[in-house]
């Protein structure tokens, strides 16, 4: 039988590319593809998505070949995301494209990273890695010949910013507007943000239990994890110990997104809403676990928080990372001369027009935009004696 090369109808509130609000700067409409699709395009081809390989996820990127990368991380969020936008009717190519940029702004070294370059800027406005993403592919990076930046769509932006402050939000005029009104963003938007907890909660339990961090009996203790073992078990009772625990990680990530379908539809239900703008209108997300399962995944949360972020191995490179980037920050910011000319030239001319704030940012943008392999380069270059080049 054929398969019909028709467009998948969308549901009514799903994001449509012919109603899009449009790009920061007027382009002529693609000829072959649809709005989202080119922004798809252009978020794959850019230099901070290829950065995404050598950026840490939980596992520093010389500590071994098979733990996640951002770039992996960022993948394997947008096959789940994917998954549920088809399911739902919703925009597939507007949701791929968030997923795809949603971590182009995190520093090297994961989380800690940013803790340590949030510290550093604390008295220049700080540092948030999802506004750091919206700056990537609003400003920094420089592909074409019109204008700065990636110019994405609107609803792509609205998804890239999935946390900001009251402060920061006055200052993004349209796209700041729901975090002051607190009402919410588009479905495709919401569903990015939930497949991104799905992905790093499941795919932590698997690469901390890789690197032997993590003990089976303590997963037998938790809900989710402690069920799905016991279905494993009792289904496969010598099936190997990695292949079981494969079979496990399969299941998380399968229950959670059943559990988001189910639980969203019923919302959806219940809400009835008509267009995106009246899933803008509300005041609650629609894309939503159940209550059941969002008890399971915050116990699951709160596990990897203590044994796996916490644990001595992970806490020390944590540390030693935070070093790296504050050394790095305080050395450049001291001396910008010490960067890059074109890095430096640009955080001079931001120096001219915000003084200090601007001087601080231009630093910040090079640092953030590290990754893990070449900000420990630069420490060695910037204090090892013995290295001049």
């Amino acid at each position: 039988m054929a398969v019909s090369r028709l467009p998948r109808p969308l549901a009514p509130y799903a994001a449509d590319p012919e109603r899009s609000r449009g790009r920061r700067h007027p382009e002529p409409p693609p000829s072959w593809r649809n709005e989202f699709q080119r922004d798809r395009d252009r978020i794959v081809h850019s230099s901070a998505f290829r950065r995404l390989e050598y950026k840490t996820q939980v596992f520093v990127n010389h500590e071994g070949d098979l733990f996640r990368t951002r770039l992996t991380h960022t993948l394997e969020v947008c096959q789940i995301a994917r998954t549920i936008a088809r399911a739902l009717d919703l925009n597939e190519d507007l949701t791929e494209a968030i997923t795809l940029a949603h971590d182009l702004g995190h520093t090297p070294f994961g989380h800690a990273g940013q803790d340590a370059l949030n510290a550093c800027m604390r008295d220049h406005g700080g540092f948030e890695h999802n506004l750091q993403s919206l700056r990537v592919v609003d400003e920094l990076e420089q592909r074409y010949a019109e204008f700065d930046g990636l110019n994405l769509c609107w609803e792509t932006r609205e998804g890239i910013l999935k946390h900001c402050s009251r402060l920061n939000a006055c200052h993004l005029g349209t796209l700041g507007e729901r975090f002051i009104t607190r009402t919410q963003p588009g479905l495709e938007a919401q569903l990015a943000n939930l497949a991104d907890e799905i992905a790093y909660n499941s795919h932590d339990v698997d690469d901390g239990l890789r690197a032997e961090l993590i003990d089976i009996d303590e997963l037998r203790e938790l809900e989710l994890t402690g069920r799905l073992l016991r279905e494993v078990e009792t289904a496969c009772p010598r099936l190997p110990l990695r292949r079981m625990l494969y079979e496990m990680v399969r299941g998380m990530i399968g229950s959670q997104v059943a559990d988001v379908l189910e639980s969203t539809r019923v919302a959806i239900g219940e809400h009835e809403p008509d267009s995106i703008d009246s899933v803008r209108e509300l005041g609650t997300p629609l894309i939503r676990f159940s209550d059941a399962m969002n008890a399971a995944h915050k116990e699951l949360k709160q596990f990897l928080f203590h044994a796996l972020y916490r644990h001595h191995r992970v806490y020390r490179m944590a540390e030693k990372a935070k070093r790296t980037v504050t050394d790095l920050y305080q050395a450049f910011f001291d001396d910008p001369a010490l960067m890059p000319p074109q890095h430096a030239r640009r955080t001079r001319e931001l120096a001219l027009a915000q003084d200090n704030d601007g001087r601080a940012r231009g630093v910040a943008d090079y640092i953030a935009g590290m990754t893990d392999r070449y900000a420990i380069l630069e420490h060695q270059r910037l204090f090892d004696p013995q290295r001049l080049t």
